[in-house]
């Protein structure tokens, strides 16, 4: 592992197949209070969010975006309609594509998880 994240969350089942479906990640340990997803390089972590803390928190359906947060996570992914279809499979959303950009040699768009986490994706861009 060369990098890696921790995410807590109120349904870790949901969000971590969220990522798994959407990038690389692969689930290689899960227990009840978190779950652990790994590539070749990266690492993230889906933990329980405490009972007391996790009933104050409510998830609207589609999910609030939580931009408020000074972490985003970021994944390089082959292509961002493949990721949008699953994403929206799975619970979540990418933007739409007027709403990507390029940055350093790929294409870059936000989106969001089950409960609202932003979450951006980039594909390489071939010349």
């Amino acid at each position: 592992m060369r990098a890696g994240a921790v995410l807590s969350a109120k349904d870790v089942p949901r969000v971590a197949a969220f990522y798994a479906s959407v990038t690389t990640l692969a689930v290689v340990h899960a227990e009840d209070d978190h779950v652990v997803l790994e590539d070749d390089g990266v690492q993230l972590v889906v933990r329980a969010i405490p009972a007391p803390l996790a009933a104050t928190i409510e998830v609207s359906t589609p999910p609030r975006r939580r931009d408020a947060v000074p972490v985003k996570l970021v994944f390089v992914v082959s292509s961002l309609a493949a990721v949008r279809e699953l994403a929206a499979a799975a619970g979540g959303a990418l933007n739409p594509p007027e709403r990507e950009w390029s940055f350093r040699g790929h294409l870059v768009c936000d989106g969001h998880d089950p409960e609202g986490n932003i979450v951006q994706f980039r594909s390489p861009v071939t010349p």
